[in-house]
């Protein structure tokens, strides 16, 4: 396919993700089910350019002053492609499988419109109801932490300390372009392009090995922040698919304790693969039957508690970005109860003198230190560690990572645009011994 003809594509597939209100990831399937024809190259090129076009939805239309698919994919294309006019006009030729021709409108609006002026929520891109949110966790800088949560994430991979060095999986992934992570011992990352098909790296022998994991630095630091060590019990309440719990079972050297669990059991499904992959020995997974608790046998004895509590997931837009112009304020209600439930029940399991590591890929202040702050009210048993305190046992690098994150007197969080990461907010929280 020709640029011009991924270029229809795109605006196709915008018109049919407005017009069926259908997830991005269904719309560019279903897409591509239906034009086979299409190679590889093709649809992750048209896939970038569906994507990217969610990540500036509001600053393209406002950019064109139009909000039709065709406005907004031409918007991207000078706001977050970086296309001059005549780039985009040749684009535009009207020829075979290509956009017709570029209007007037359109030509004075590529020419002459800026973003001066427009609200934070389209300059930042992010849904209105959520400004008052953003402006008291960012203030000023709203719109710029915005705009860096819609740019393209990197792929980051965690080295497996069970079965790996970072040097030498490094130099073996060195045709991927990985390079170290700014922040992470443990970390690896591969830039992508706008067009860039996905590296494939599940086919790697250092995957198939076990010696790498996917896994975005963010979420590598907010377990190495939770300090799990060797010999302890180690619960990982919200275990999901099991990503941070590979990386609490690489943190323990295989000694000690650690059990799995979730309130999805279906979530788990595929925790036994990842686990035996990585040569993870110490891990009891548990997954609820019925209404059981699957936890009923600890009793106040874990020395930690981590808990990856469910969330709207606002810090991972750069990976998702159709998933913020789906978020309702409904939505961030029931996260907010279920954290409140599963920071009561975590505190349960936690023995005097032990901890429970709080974390959310989230960037807003009521699922984050609001929440810690709820529970502190009502736990007086349980004091939050001074974020300098809980990174500076950690690596070399703490104090410049510190200054990089937003901390507060509730925990740490790291923004795409302050350390390069997903957003993840961390608390750890002590209870008395």
């Amino acid at each position: 396919m020709t640029p011009a003809a991924r270029l229809s594509a795109a605006i196709d597939l915008i018109a049919a993700i407005d017009d069926q209100r259908i997830p991005a990831a269904k719309a560019l399937k279903e897409w591509g089910t239906a034009h086979r024809y299409a190679g590889s190259g093709d649809r992750a090129a048209i896939a970038g350019l569906v994507w990217d076009v969610l990540r500036r939805r509001a600053s393209s239309a406002f950019l064109m002053d139009d909000d039709t698919a065709r406005a907004r994919v031409l918007g991207m294309l000078r706001l977050e492609r970086g296309m001059d006019l005549e780039t985009i006009a040749a684009l535009c030729d009207g020829g075979r499988f290509a956009p017709a021709p570029l209007t007037d409108a359109e030509r004075v609006a590529l020419k002459t419109r800026t973003l001066d002026g427009a609200p934070p929520p389209i300059a930042g891109d992010y849904p209105e109801w959520l400004d008052g949110a953003f402006a008291e966790v960012f203030g000023d800088d709203r719109v710029a932490e915005a705009a860096a949560m819609a740019s393209r994430a990197p792929l980051d991979l965690r080295v497996n300390s069970l079965k790996a060095k970072r040097d030498k999986v490094l130099a073996s992934l060195a045709h991927l372009g990985a390079k170290e992570t700014p922040w992470s011992p443990l970390g690896l990352r591969i830039e992508l392009g706008a067009d860039a098909r996905n590296p494939g790296v599940q086919a790697e022998q250092d995957f198939i090995k076990g010696a790498v994991e996917v896994q975005d630095e963010g979420s590598q630091l907010a377990t190495l922040l939770s300090a799990a060590r060797p010999g302890e019990q180690v619960i990982d309440l919200c275990a999901g698919a099991g990503g941070k719990t590979l990386a609490l079972a690489a943190m323990m050297q295989g000694k000690g304790r650690l059990i799995a669990t979730d309130a999805d059991k279906r979530q788990l499904a595929p925790i036994h693969e990842r686990l035996s992959r990585a040569g993870v020995h110490n891990c009891d997974i548990r997954a609820p039957k019925g209404p059981a608790d699957p936890l009923v046998d600890i009793h106040a004895s874990a020395d930690l508690v981590l808990v990856d509590a469910p969330c709207t997931g606002t810090g991972t837009w750069r990976r998702n970005p159709d998933a913020k112009w789906r978020i309702r304020p409904g939505a961030l209600e029931i996260r907010l109860k279920d954290q409140a439930e599963v920071l009561a029940r975590a505190a349960r399991l936690v023995k005097p003198g032990g901890r429970i590591a709080y974390v959310t890929c989230s960037v807003l202040p009521a699922e984050n230190g609001a929440q810690i702050k709820a529970f502190a009210a009502g736990h007086p048993d349980f004091a939050v560690v001074p974020p300098a305190e809980v990174a500076a046992a950690l690596w070399d690098k703490a104090d410049a990572f510190l200054a990089a994150t937003r901390t507060s007197p509730e925990g740490l969080l790291m923004t795409p645009r302050k350390t390069g990461t997903d957003g993840f907010f961390v608390s750890v929280l002590k209870r008395k011994a």
